[in-house]
């Protein structure tokens, strides 16, 4: 974070995959970067706390890639309030939307409780799906 800032505006971390908003620096437009800087410090952390990881394929064994992330992501620039409150809803709905729990407060690994500490969600929150026909690629 020192050395490439961003800040983590919502997270959920899921068995396969994780979704995440961020804010940049005005005028950076280096996801890319921050991206592979994040995946290869959890990488590390999490293999050498005993993490398992999938066999990587012959392709990511060549780029000397790990068995844990999928090589791609996807990014989408937030165009105004209202998009970015669906964007954190959508990350906040998902251990729901894969069936991990049927309550958005019982899931741990997400940034949901910051937001309900914060006044902006109650406990109950998240009994619906809050944004119906949104699909972000998983």
């Amino acid at each position: 974070m020192a050395a490439w800032p961003w800040q983590v505006v919502a997270v959920v971390l899921l068995p396969d995959h994780f979704h995440t908003v961020w804010t940049l620096p005005p005028g950076d437009t280096g996801y890319s970067l921050r991206m592979q800087k994040l995946k290869e410090g959890f990488t590390k952390a999490f293999l050498a706390s005993g993490g398992c990881e999938v066999a990587p394929s012959a392709a990511e064994r060549k780029c000397c890639r790990r068995g844990v992330w999928q090589p791609r992501f996807w990014e989408h620039t937030v165009r105004d309030e209202a998009d970015l409150k669906r964007c954190v809803d959508y990350v906040h709905w998902n251990p729901v939307k894969h069936g991990l729990v049927q309550r958005v407060v019982d899931y741990p690994w997400s940034s949901f409780n910051r937001y309900m500490k914060l006044g902006e969600y109650s406990s109950d929150w998240g009994n619906c799906d809050p944004c119906p026909g949104l699909e972000m690629p998983e």
